[in-house]
Order: structure tokens, then C-alpha cells, then sequence
């Protein structure tokens, strides 16, 4: 029998119907406005935008033939001791910025001038500049009268005729951009109607899907919540399995084995006393029981890593110290241990879950950082402990991102206290990793 594609009950199948009618009428309306917002583009691009450009180059111009009127103003005054040559200068910088605006002004003025509108302004400029050459000439041959004459009957008509054009064309500019304004306010409007009736309906849909997925995500959430519970509560499980299963092998090995073995070697010792000084089965009985011995030590320093009899009896501070050095000595790696803060006892469920995070911790140090020396640090702070274990090896990046079974098993267990565990990057590289547990949550798991 065929499987159903999607589990019972779920909303994908609304969620997604929702979502395609959703994305077709903002589709739909996204073309609608795209074509309208281009024309307003294209009207503001060729019209408003060319008329504001070209207005500035206008009041540019009517800036440069002002300053002219100005000029030949003083010229005709005579108040001041010098001959209208010095005015040449003057009138040569104005003229290279009205050939700049006027060039400028060509580029940007507004398409629907006519040809004779296009060429009037220029040619007007060229032949009033005809005139001011002539006029500067007459002055250079040291005819001053009659170029102040030149000035007075030539330039200055030319000169007031070019303001008024300049002017008719600023008029002409404003005229097009009041035209245009209206066109674009009139797009506003009808594009403003069309989007409170798409509002309007998309808010609908919106609703009605948005209901309808807060209802499946209560049911969801009321789902991951009881999942969440049964999560916790089977790694609470396994851990202590787990616990259990090493305390009850540690002891085992400790009891058991142990008295076996020191048994042995007591009939091995005994033995060996027994056979003749000297002779070959009386080297052979006490090489067997160096066997024995060096077993039985080996089977307790089994027991010891397995679940630490230390740990029970006096809690975490004391079994750290103890386990430090053992790490040292079998790993060959240097551990800088740092207390501080007033010591407060750490025993219990508590103690065995943070030895397990050092223990993890520092099997990572020694297995995958290729770091020769870390750090282990137990702060008791007023309301909490913290607990860090940190190493300047290759990190977790360098390792891969793939996260192994130990490093689950450390969450699971930080989250049995109620702690809050990172795994971060020192500034000199490698790996911190950080364990902070309330004190009253260790208090709790005490028993």
C-alpha cells in the first residue's frame, strides 16, 4: 500500500495552496505596478529630471549674462582709472563658462524644442561675442569712445535680448514640469487605489493563511514539546544507565578482579618462597607474579577511569585533582589546573556530569587538537560554577563541523543540570569549551 506523501495532519498542503495564491496576485499586481512605476520613470527620466537639469544650466547662463550686464555697467561709468582692455580678462572667463553651460544645456534640454528654439540661445551667444571682440578691438586701438559707443548700442541690446530668451525658456521649463507634475500625480492616484483594493485582499489571504498556521504551529509546538520531554527524560535514562552500568564494571573490577588478582599473587609469592633459592622455577613463580601485580594495578587504573570511587565519596574538587595528573601522565600533554573562588561541594549526579564534560573535553584535546598543553579552570562563583577547559590545538573548524557522539553526550549532560555550555574560539586559536551551572541547580542534583 502506497504511503501517503504528506504525514497526516500536517498543513503543508493549505500552507502551500495558500502560498500560490498568494504569489500569483502579487504577481499579477508586481506587473501592473512595474508597468506603471516604468512610465513614471520614463517620465520623470525624460521630462522633470532633463527640465530641473536643464533649468540649472539656464540659471547658470542667466548668471554669466547678469555678471556681463554688471560688467559693461562699470565699463560705461568710467569712475574707475582704467582703460576697457582690463575688462577683457573678465569678460573671457565669463565667456568659457557660457560655452561649458551652453554645451551642458544642449545635452539635457527637453526633446520638444524645435530646432530654432535649439539654436537660437547659441547663435545669439556667438554674435553677441562677435560683437564684444570688435568692441575690445576698438578699445585695444585706443578708441575708447566710440567702443563705450559699441557698448551702449550693440552689447547691451544683445545683452538684454539673451536674458529674456534665457528667461522664455525658464518660463517654458516650469510650464513642462508643472505639466508633468500634474501626469505624475494623476499616476499616484490610480496606482494609490489599485493598491488598497491589492492590500486589502492580500491582508485577507494573509489572515486567513497566518490562522491557519498559528493553529498548526500550536499543534506542532504541543508536538516538539512532548518530543522534547521524552528526549530529555530517555538521555536522563541512558545516562544513568550509562553511570550505572560503568559504577557497577568499576567496582567489578575493583572488587573482584582485584581480590582475584591479589590472590594470586599472594599464592604466587608464597610459592616462589617455597621453591629452592636459585632455581629456575623460583625466578619463573616471581616473574608471574610481577604479571600479577602489574595487572592488578592496571585493572584498578581501569576501575578508576571507568567511575572514579573518589567521586562519590568526595566529590568533584578532590576527584580533579586526582584525575589531572593521571591525564598528564598517560596523554603526555602538560594541564595547567586553576581554581578560585571558595570551594563549595560539588557531589552527587552534579559531580559525575561535569567530571564527564572534562573527561570529554579533555579526550578531544588529546585526540583530535594536537595541542601539548591545556588549561582546566574550575571558578566557584557566588552563584554559579564554572567549569572551562581550553587548548590552542587545530578547533573544532579545522577538525570539521560533523559533530561526534561525546560532544552530544556533553549537551545532554549540561542540559540534565540546567547549564549553559559554548564551545568558542580563544584569540590564540584551538578550543574553549565553558560550562556555567547555577549553584541551586547543582544543589538539586546533588542527590
Amino acid at each position: 500500500m502506497a504511503r501517503s506523501v504528506w504525514p497526516r495532519g500536517s498543513p503543508t498542503p493549505a500552507l502551500i495552496l495558500g502560498l500560490i495564491i498568494t504569489l500569483a496576485a502579487v504577481v499579477a499586481y508586481s506587473a501592473y505596478i512595474t508597468r506603471q512605476i516604468s512610465g513614471l520613470r520614463e517620465l520623470q527620466n525624460n521630462l522633470v529630471a532633463r527640465n530641473r537639469k536643464d533649468s540649472l544650466q539656464l540659471l547658470r547662463i542667466q548668471n554669466d549674462i547678469n555678471q556681463l550686464g554688471l560688467a559693461m555697467r562699470d565699463m560705461l561709468a568710467n569712475d574707475e582709472p582704467y582703460p576697457l582692455t582690463a575688462w577683457s580678462a573678465q569678460f573671457q572667463r565669463i565667456h568659457a563658462d557660457l560655452t561649458d553651460a551652453l554645451k551642458q544645456e544642449q545635452q539635457v534640454a527637453v526633446a520638444d524644442r524645435t530646432p530654432e528654439q535649439r539654436q537660437y540661445l547659441g547663435n545669439s551667444l556667438a554674435q553677441f561675442w562677435d560683437a564684444v571682440d570688435r568692441t575690445f578691438a576698438l578699445a585695444g586701438e585706443g578708441k575708447q569712445s566710440e567702443a563705450r559707443t559699441q557698448i551702449q548700442i550693440s552689447l547691451q541690446a544683445r545683452q538684454e535680448a539673451l536674458t529674456t530668451a534665457v528667461a522664455r525658456l525658464l518660463v517654458q521649463n516650469n510650464e513642462a514640469e508643472e505639466q508633468a507634475a500634474q501626469r505624475i500625480a494623476e499616476i499616484y492616484d490610480r496606482v494609490q487605489r489599485q493598491v488598497y483594493v491589492f492590500l486589502v485582499a492580500t491582508l485577507i489571504a494573509i489572515l486567513l493563511t497566518s490562522l491557519y498556521l498559528i493553529r498548526s504551529n500550536r499543534q506542532l509546538f504541543a508536538r516538539l514539546a512532548t518530543l522534547s520531554e521524552q528526549r530529555s527524560e530517555l538521555a536522563q535514562k541512558l545516562i544513568s544507565t550509562q553511570e550505572s552500568t560503568l559504577r557497577h564494571i568499576s567496582r567489578e573490577l575493583h572488587d573482584e578482579f582485584g581480590q582475584i588478582l591479589t590472590a594470586v599473587g599472594a599464592m604466587l609469592s608464597r610459592a616462589g618462597n617455597q621453591a629452592p633459592e636459585g632455581s629456575k622455577l623460583r625466578a619463573e613463580l616471581r616473574e608471574v607474579c610481577e604479571i600479577a601485580q602489574s595487572t592488578l594495578e592496571k585493572v584498578r587504573s581501569l576501575s578508576q577511569a571507568l567511575h572514579p570511587v573518589m567521586l562519590d565519596e568526595t566529590g568533584l574538587e578532590t576527584t580533579l585533582d586526582w584525575y589531572l595528573p593521571v591525564v598528564e601522565r598517560q596523554a603526555g600533554i602538560h594541564i595547567c589546573y586553576e581554581k578560585s573562588g571558595t570551594p563549595f561541594p560539588v557531589d552527587g549526579n552534579a559531580a559525575i556530569h561535569l567530571y564527564r564534560v572534562v573527561q570529554e573535553a579533555l579526550n578531544n584535546v588529546t585526540r583530535h587538537s594536537g595541542a601539548g598543553k591545556a588549561w582546566v579552570r574550575l571558578k566557584f562563583l557566588p552563584k554559579n560554577l564554572q567549569l572551562e577547559v581550553e587548548d590552542h590545538g587545530t578547533g573544532f573548524v579545522a577538525q570539521g563541523t560533523k559533530q561526534g557522539i561525546g560532544l552530544i553526550a556533553m549537551r545532554e549532560r549540561a542540559e540534565l543540570l540546567g547549564g549553559v555550555l559554548e564551545f568558542t574560539q580563544p584569540a590564540e586559536g584551538g578550543t574553549l569549551v565553558r560550562l556555567q551551572v547555577l549553584r541551586e541547580k547543582l544543589d538539586s542534583h546533588a542527590g
